[in-house]
C-alpha cells in the first residue's frame, strides 16, 4: 500500500494511507541534507529492553513504536509511553500528520478500556500519555470512550499518572469536562502552529481559537489539572508570531509547552520551510519560561509527549 492511496480497513470502511492523497510535483522531503542535530541515538537501556520485550510478547500497540518516535529509548527507560485510542484512522486530514484518514462510521473497540489498563500494568508505567485520532463521526467526539480508558487505567494502576492528549471535540466544552472528570493529571490539546499558519497546516475543522477555547475551559473547569500544548517549528512562522502564540497561551493559563522541529512525513505533506537550530530552541525555551510557563521542553527532536513524566512534579505544585 503506497502513501496517499485508498484502502479498505478490517472494519469495512475506506481510508487513505498516511492521510493525504498523492499529488503531482511534490518537493523533496527535506530542503537539503539532514542536519547533524536531527540524528537520534539508537534506543537502549535495561528498562527499554524490558518494555520492548513485554510489547513484543503481548502484541501491544504504542504510538512510540508506530510513529517511529526518535525518543522512544529515553521515554521507555524513564517509565513513560504513549498509547493511541479509538483506532488508527482519523476523520481529519491535517497536512502535517501521517495518520490515515477516513470515516470509521462510529466504530469503537468495546474492549479497549480494559486492554489499555492491561497494557499500562504490563509495561509497569509510572506515567502514561493517552492520545487519539479525531473522531468527528461520534456524537461526543469519543470523549466518553476516552474517559472510560482513563478510569480503567486508574482502577488497575492507581499510582500511574495519566496525561490526556485529546481531540478538540469541535470545541464542545461538555466533552472536555467528560475527560477531565475521569481523573487525569494533565489535559493537553495541541495548537500545532501559529495562528497565521493554522490553515493550511491543520484540517479546516480545527482552529487556533478553538484550541485556545478548549484549553481555557479545561483550566477554568479544574484549575488543579495542568494544561499543556505543543507547536511544531520550521513551517514558516516568525519569532514574533511564536512569541505572540506564547502570550495567547499564557493569557488562558496554559501551564506547559513543548516545541519541536516539524519533519515532513511523506512527499504528499507540507514541505519544511527551514531547520530550527538547537540554539534557537534554547532561546525559545527561555522566552517561554520568562512568560510564566511552568516548563517548556524545547528542542529539534522534541515531540508533544517527550519525557512527559516530569510533569508529575508540576502537578503536585499546582494541586497544593
Amino acid at each position: 500500500m503506497r502513501s496517499g492511496e485508498k484502502y479498505r480497513t478490517a472494519q469495512g470502511y475506506t481510508a487513505i494511507r498516511d492521510g493525504i492523497k498523492q499529488a503531482a510535483g511534490q518537493e523533496p522531503l527535506m530542503p537539503g541534507p539532514k542536519p547533524r542535530w536531527l540524528r537520534a541515538p539508537m534506543p537502549a537501556g535495561k528498562k527499554f529492553d524490558t518494555v520492548r520485550g513485554i510489547v513484543r510478547e503481548h502484541r501491544l500497540s504504542t504510538v512510540c513504536e508506530e510513529a517511529h518516535c526518535p525518543n522512544i529509548g529515553e521515554c521507555w527507560n524513564a517509565g513513560t509511553a504513549t498509547l493511541m485510542l479509538m483506532g488508527s484512522v482519523c476523520t481529519r486530514a491535517c497536512r502535517f500528520c501521517a495518520v490515515d484518514t477516513g470515516n470509521p462510521q462510529g466504530w469503537l473497540d468495546p474492549e479497549e478500556p480494559a486492554n489499555a489498563a492491561r497494557t499500562v500494568a504490563l509495561m509497569d508505567l509510572g506515567y502514561v500519555v493517552l492520545t487519539s485520532v479525531n473522531r468527528d463521526d461520534l456524537p461526543d467526539g469519543g470523549a466518553g470512550h476516552f474517559a472510560a480508558c482513563v478510569r480503567a487505567i486508574k482502577t488497575e494502576c492507581p499510582r500511574t499518572a495519566v496525561e490526556a492528549l485529546t481531540p478538540d471535540f469541535q470545541g464542545v466544552t461538555a466533552d472536555v469536562e467528560t475527560v477531565i472528570d475521569s481523573g487525569i493529571e494533565v489535559f493537553a490539546q495541541n495548537v500545532e502552529t501559529v495562528e497565521r499558519l493554522t490553515h493550511p497546516v491543520r484540517d479546516p475543522r480545527a482552529g487556533y481559537r478553538q484550541t485556545l477555547g478548549v484549553l481555557a475551559h479545561a483550566k477554568r473547569y479544574r484549575p488543579s489539572v495542568l494544561t499543556k500544548t505543543s507547536l511544531m517549528l520550521g513551517l514558516g512562522e516568525t519569532e514574533v508570531e511564536l512569541y505572540s502564540t506564547m502570550d495567547d497561551l499564557r493569557a488562558i493559563g496554559c501551564n506547559l509547552l513543548t516545541l519541536g522541529q516539524y519533519l515532513r512525513p511523506t512527499a504528499n505533506h507540507l514541505p519544511i520551510a527551514r531547520f530550527v537550530t538547537p540554539g534557537e530552541f534554547g532561546q525559545f525555551r527561555e522566552a517561554a519560561i520568562s512568560r510564566g510557563f511552568l516548563e517548556c521542553v524545547s528542542g529539534p527532536m522534541v515531540r508533544s509527549s517527550y519525557r512527559a513524566e516530569r510533569n508529575r512534579a508540576f502537578h503536585a505544585s499546582v494541586s497544593t
